[in-house]
């Protein structure tokens, strides 16, 4: 097995948002996600906590107190300060903080926000440049306004349970918190865009990316389906092909393996591999259009056929043919994968207070302004010091603001 890459010393910051500072008053997951993107983009993360901490501070197996794996995978490459925004001088303190930012970021309901004293009309009289950007549950401009939201509340009413129940007979929640993680995205996304809008005209703005109509339109994608025609067309709502109960890893003589043929010549190359030449004029799957009306019955043969030899010799057979394939595997697998540990997927280093560690690297890659790890995820209050004292704080003043 390939060795794994560590890295004791973590190199200093590059990437496509270098110079860019953001105030970070973020909890739990989908902000500490779109903030941990920016900051592996090269941005400056000053991430704003109570002097108790993000709760995700104490979510999952941790080493230290404060210092959870949930903590350490979403808020690498920043700073910690630690301000009790209930206490004026504390509030003070942000505001300061945010003249000389670009992005400020938060995960509150627009009510709290307001009597908390950062709403975008307080921040932008401080820095009328600045891209204020949040992501609560709904949109801001509706009756749920102030509603909370949290993933498995909105995988409910998003229809993702519902879609769950069509396949196993019962309603499930997807195994992820998808929703915060995808929101969590776009927040970046939708920051970067806001900043390079900037650029061409000189204006901040604010920046609201809702979970609720975004997971809507995530998963109306393909499942508006025959609603995209008003009147609906035949078949309703719901990509019918997705909603087989035989769409799912198929058994082979050894273990499972994943299979999908997408087109016809695809479907023409993978019935004679499967032993079942005999489709190829079928007419229930020869195309596209009848293959839609018939996916529960081509999917049970393309199960069964399965079954009959190993995954290697399948993978062997199906790569052949140039047949999308490959077999399954277990996130405990993955973390031994010789293919993503020789080029890096997981990035180990040593952190100062909790010894070895390993995330992973970013993902995307730029060839001039690569993205990277520079900052491991930071203590509680770790840098109030060098962040206050830059704003002309003395020694006394920031034990204050920070008790």
């Amino acid at each position: 097995m390939t060795a794994v890459r560590r890295h004791t010393e973590l190199p200093p910051a590059r990437g496509p948002l270098l110079g860019v500072r953001v105030i970070d008053a973020t909890t739990n997951v989908l902000g500490p996600v779109a903030t941990q993107i920016l900051g592996d983009m090269g941005a400056d993360i000053i991430k704003i906590e109570t002097p108790q901490g993000d709760p995700n501070r104490d979510t999952g197996p941790h080493r230290h107190p404060g210092m959870s794996a949930m903590h350490m995978n979403v808020n690498r490459n920043k700073r910690s300060v630690t301000l009790n925004l209930k206490r004026p001088e504390a509030l003070e303190a942000l505001m300061r903080l945010t003249e000389s930012a670009d992005v400020f970021v938060h995960s509150m309901r627009p009510a709290a926000a307001q009597r908390l004293g950062i709403s975008y009309a307080a921040i932008a009289a401080r820095n009328p440049k600045i891209i204020y950007a949040f992501g609560p549950g709904y949109r801001q401009d509706g009756p749920h306004r102030d509603y909370p939201a949290f993933d498995d509340v909105l995988q409910g009413e998003s229809g993702i349970a519902a879609l769950m129940s069509q396949v196993n007979g019962e309603p499930r929640f997807y195994p992820t918190v998808i929703i915060d993680k995808l929101c969590g995205y776009i927040l970046a996304s939708s920051i970067s865009m806001a900043l390079f809008a900037r650029e061409r005209t000189g204006l901040g703005q604010q920046v609201h990316v809702p979970m609720f109509e975004n997971i809507l339109a995530f998963n109306y994608l393909e499942h508006l389906w025959g609603a995209a025609f008003d009147p609906p067309l035949d078949p309703g709502v719901g990509y019918v092909r997705l909603l087989t109960r035989h769409r799912r890893p198929y058994r082979t003589l050894d273990g499972y393996i994943c299979v999908l043929a997408v087109n016809d010549e695809q479907w023409q190359r993978i019935f004679p591999v499967l032993g079942r030449a005999d489709l190829l004029d079928d007419p229930r799957f020869r195309t596209t259009h009848a293959r839609v009306r018939h996916y529960d019955e081509l999917y049970a043969i393309v199960a069964e056929q399965l079954t009959l030899k190993t995954t290697a010799e399948w993978h062997d057979l199906l790569d052949r043919e140039d047949i999308p394939n490959g077999p399954m595997r277990s996130l405990e697998e993955l973390l031994h994968d010789e293919y993503l540990n020789e080029t890096g997927f997981f990035h180990c280093y040593e952190h100062p207070s909790e010894g070895p560690m390993r995330t992973t690297a970013p993902a995307v890659q730029f060839s001039s302004t690569p993205a990277g790890v520079h900052r491991p995820p930071p203590r509680l209050g770790e840098h109030n010091q060098v962040v206050l004292s830059g704003l002309g704080y003395s020694e006394s003043e920031i034990a204050q603001l920070t008790a």
